[in-house]
């Protein structure tokens, strides 16, 4: 390197009290001579500093810099770290709602205003030397992972692409993409944490060493060689052999019973207050304590308050005080009232917090201030914490190591474990980490041993083309260039360097198939040739066999469907087998589930399982209109008549006539028979012995027939969708016949950034929201973007009023036009609209207070709060597509009427 650039680095490192790291050294230096970068490194490590010295280096040489983040709060805060660095007159804010000094030398952003600013062509790229994506590995969200990769792609070459990421197990696989992309990127990866991690497991109230030689861990340590603590191992023994004792004295139900009577918890669960006493005599606060459940963090604050503890002095409570008023100081008393903020308070300035999603934004501002002020001891948080602003702890505590998922409850991975306890151990204020797991009954500590020392964190693309990016992309370059430019994602060539595996398993089968075929060579003719035929036979006969009882199915579909209350029918298989009669066909939930009434007087809900065959209805009688099933003199009186009425029906007479196989079917099976016989190998002695080779050499070609059909999948796959998407945009008019140009509609949908995008325009083409007041139109916009969480339990929701309910009825219509246009061009349809959110808008948006909004909705604030401002980012983009009118000045009044008390005073998140 030259003297000069040493002489830049060292400028550069002067600016910070502590030495650079070897790879920062490294990654800084590439950046300067000129090439990309990604840096793959574990949380705390520092990678900032790269994407700093990119700053730097627009700075001295009179060039651009922007500073991309995944979500806005990681925005605002890197605005101010660099504002600190390099005064306000070099640093500018962009997030989509807030603007501060855009045009300035370094402008801090989310990934999605420059992804905007690509598409519009902005004046502001003008002198882009280089781009900051920290977090880059956010491309593998399900939800805005998409974007990123539009960016990469998207960016003129000139500009230095600085990618900065957590550890990942594929880091070359990435880096090598980005090579190929953006063209001289250099990978730089490190596995060293500068503040080493130690690993620990809580067991009653004591701190065991989950390593037997109290390592830290550091890097991957391969599986099965890690020695656990044999104290750890003798505990989980002995708690094992204690549940066995148990169960030799008990039997049954009463096993469980008299277990859960006499130890509802085992001794060694340490309690929450517990955990945190260690923690603090052991000198290990502060401490993020994981608890996968937002409720469950707020039980914990009152626990520990209730139990109590207590973590501050005066001091730091008066500063604890005024933090709180500073971030609150825009809400009204009846407001914090309403959020409970005495509460949140009283923990607050005792050093003992809560951070979660459901945590009014204001809050969990406070929070984060305090805890990197060290003024807040412990933060029980949910896992989102670790996906979001920097906020590393001296420990970091897991209470379980299972979590739910959306569908189920599963246990964490060792990408997630690797991610949660990379907080713990705060540079240049702390010389060791600590990672605290609680025992949980049950547990395994080498399971634990095998997260902690596990290393994988693959990151797998996301990306897929949308309507609104189609219709961008082939606005700003063309059809043909957008799609090339597709074909360069990063999801298309992982798929790419998937089917080079697929191509090497069939080639592999192929060379098999050849040496099973040499096995069954048959001197008497062609072996293969008649075990082909013998394979023709049975897929025939086993495709007939699926298609009666596909025909069956369907006859009983159909019978079921037609079915009336009093029909008399009998129930071929299953517990319920025998006659009944229907009391309520069940058709209102699509497939028929008729309540019927047996011969035993049971009532009983069937399904299609109870009919393999179709039933024939064998008469009818009389149910009452007003039946009660749950009368047990309505269901004597029911049983007395059906009873009497099966009396009068012939029920010997024959009720099903099995469907033969279609002619065709059987006339081929009858003419490969013939050719079987006809063969010289049927003959053979040693034709049996043969099959089984060729058998096996046949099945292998059946294998490598899916694996081409995976492989051609794959091949140009985002090309492809991205062909069915233009299909559908030409169909419906967004894009030119041919679709080489955008319409005016295309143009309106380039606006609209939501993952239904395509119904909200044909919404807006179709006047659906027209003539709606701004709180209607709140309610109505709601459905397009709420999804509500999985598992919660609140009322069932309704639209606010006739005209919303009307507007709802034309939007539900044009998603299922849209969708079967989207089966038609063999496309996946967008998610059902929701309208959970729709009667808490529309209240909040009519003016009514925030205790009224939550206590009518169940909503936590900060839900309230983040769906409100989703809300107003979309009604934002509905007012930019709609063009000049009546909608569009509707849809600010929504910006305006919603963006008020704590929804205005809220920090933006994503």
């Amino acid at each position: 390197m030259t003297s000069e650039t040493d002489t830049t680095l060292a400028a550069f490192a002067a600016g910070y009290d502590f030495p650079l790291d070897p790879f920062q050294v490294e990654a800084c230096r590439h950046v300067e001579a000129g090439s990309g970068v990604l840096v793959a490194a574990p949380t705390g490590s520092g990678k900032t500093v790269v994407g700093e010295f990119a700053v730097f280096l627009a700075l001295n040489r009179g060039t651009k810099c922007f500073y991309t983040t995944p979500i806005k709060a990681l925005s605002n805060q890197k605005f101010h770290d660099l504002v600190d660095r390099h005064g306000a007159d070099n640093v500018g804010l962009l997030t989509g709602d807030t603007t501060i000094n855009g045009e300035a030398p370094v402008v801090v952003m989310t990934t999605e205003v420059l992804r905007n600013m690509l598409y519009a062509n902005s004046r502001t790229l003008n002198g882009l030397g280089f781009v900051v994506m920290d977090e880059v590995h956010y491309l593998a969200d399900r939800f805005r992972g998409a974007v990123w990769e539009e960016v990469i792609i998207g960016l003129a070459e000139s500009v230095q692409v600085v990618s900065l990421s957590a550890t990942v197990s594929n880091a070359e696989e990435f880096g090598a993409w980005l090579d190929e992309v953006r063209g001289d990127v250099r990978i730089v990866v490190s596995e060293r944490r500068p503040v080493p991690l130690f690993q620990h497991v809580m067991a009653g109230r004591r701190l065991y060493d989950l390593f037997a030689d109290e390592a830290p861990t550091a890097k991957a340590i391969p599986a099965g060689h890690v020695d656990v603590n044999p104290e750890l191992l003798r505990l989980a023994k002995e708690e094992s052999r204690g549940v066995r004792d148990d169960s030799r004295k008990l039997r049954g139900r009463r096993v469980r019973n008299e277990i859960a009577k006499r130890n509802p918890r085992s001794s060694l669960v340490p309690r929450r207050d517990a955990t945190v006493e260690r923690l603090d005599a052991e000198a290990l606060l502060p401490a993020i304590f994981f608890i996968f459940s937002r409720a469950g963090c707020d039980a914990a604050v009152g626990q520990l308050m209730h139990s109590g503890i207590r973590l501050t002095n005066a001091s730091e409570r008066r500063e604890l005080e005024q933090i709180a008023a500073e971030h609150t100081e825009g809400l009204s008393p009846s407001d914090l009232d309403a959020l409970d903020y005495g509460h949140f308070l009283d923990a607050f300035r005792h050093g003992i917090a809560a951070h979660h999603a459901g945590l009014l934004p204001a809050f969990k501002e406070a929070v984060e201030e305090a805890f990197v002020r060290g003024l807040v001891k412990v933060v029980f948080a949910t896992e989102t914490l670790a996906l979001g602003i920097n906020m590393p702890a001296r420990s970091v505590v897991l209470e379980r190591l299972v979590k739910y998922n959306g569908e189920s409850h599963a246990p964490i991975t060792p990408g997630e474990y690797t991610q949660l306890t990379g907080r713990a151990g705060r540079r240049g204020i702390d010389v060791e980490g600590h990672a605290v797991v609680l025992w949980q009954t049950g547990m395994d500590p080498r399971g634990v041993a095998g997260l902690a020392s596990t290393r994988t964190y693959p990151l797998r693309s996301s990306f897929a083309p949308t309507y609104n990016m189609a219709v961008n992309l082939v606005g700003a370059v063309g059809r043909e260039r957008a799609r090339v430019l597709l074909e360069q994602s990063f999801a298309q060539y992982q798929s790419d360097r998937g089917v080079v595996g697929l191509a090497r398993t069939i080639a592999r089968n192929n060379e098999r198939i050849e040496g099973y075929l040499a096995q069954a060579a048959c001197d008497q003719g062609d072996f293969a040739e008649y075990a082909r035929l013998r394979a023709e036979i049975s897929g025939l006969e086993a495709e007939a066999a699926r298609s009666r009882r596909a025909d069956r199915r369907a006859e009983a579909m159909s019978v079921l469907l037609e079915l009336k209350p009093g029909d008399i029918l009998k129930v071929p298989a299953g517990r319920h087998t025998g006659w009944a009669v229907v009391v309520d066909p069940g058709l209102a939930k699509g497939d028929p589930h008729p309540m019927v009434m047996t011969e035993e007087r049971q009532l009983k809900r069937l399904s299609l399982v109870d009919f393999p065959t179709p039933p024939i209805v064998a008469g009818r009688m009389r149910v009452p209109k007003h039946f009660d099933p749950r009368q047990p003199a309505s269901r004597r009186n029911l049983s007395a008549a059906f009873r009497s009425k099966l009396a009068e029906i012939d029920l010997s007479a024959p009720r099903y006539q099995p469907s033969a196989m279609d002619g065709e079917v059987a006339d081929r099976i009858a003419e490969l028979r013939r050719q079987l016989k006809a063969h010289p190998c049927h003959a053979c002695p040693d034709r049996e012995n043969h099959a089984r080779w060729a058998e096996q050499a046949l099945r292998l070609e059946r294998d490598n027939e899916g694996l081409q059909r995976q492989a051609d999948r794959r091949t140009n796959t985002i090309a492809v969708k991205f062909d069915r998407i233009c299909s559908v945009l030409e169909s419906l008019g967004y894009l030119t016949d041919g679709g080489d140009e955008v319409t005016d509609a295309g143009r309106m949908l380039a606006r609209i950034y939501a993952e239904l995008d395509l119904v909200s325009a044909e919404c807006i083409r179709a006047g659906v929201f027209d003539g709606l007041s701004a709180p209607q139109l709140a309610a109505v916009l709601s459905t397009l973007i709420f999804e509500a969480r999985g598992g919660e339990k609140r009322r069932p929701p309704r639209m606010p009023d006739r005209a919303s309910e009307q507007a709802q009825t034309a939007l539900r219509s044009i998603w299922r036009q849209v969708g079967l246009t989207e089966r038609d061009h063999r496309l996946e349809r967008g998610p059902e609209p929701d309208i959970g959110f729709a009667e808490p808008v529309f209240a909040w948006a009519s003016g009514q207070p925030l205790g009224d909004v939550l206590d009518d909705s169940g909503l936590t604030a900060g839900d309230f709060v983040r769906w409100a401002r989703q809300v107003v980012d979309f009604a934002g983009q509905v007012a930019q597509a709609a063009g000049p009118g009546a909608l569009r000045d509707t849809a600010r009044e929504v910006v305006d009427r919603v963006r008020r008390g704590v929804v205005d005073a809220a920090p933006m998140e994503d």
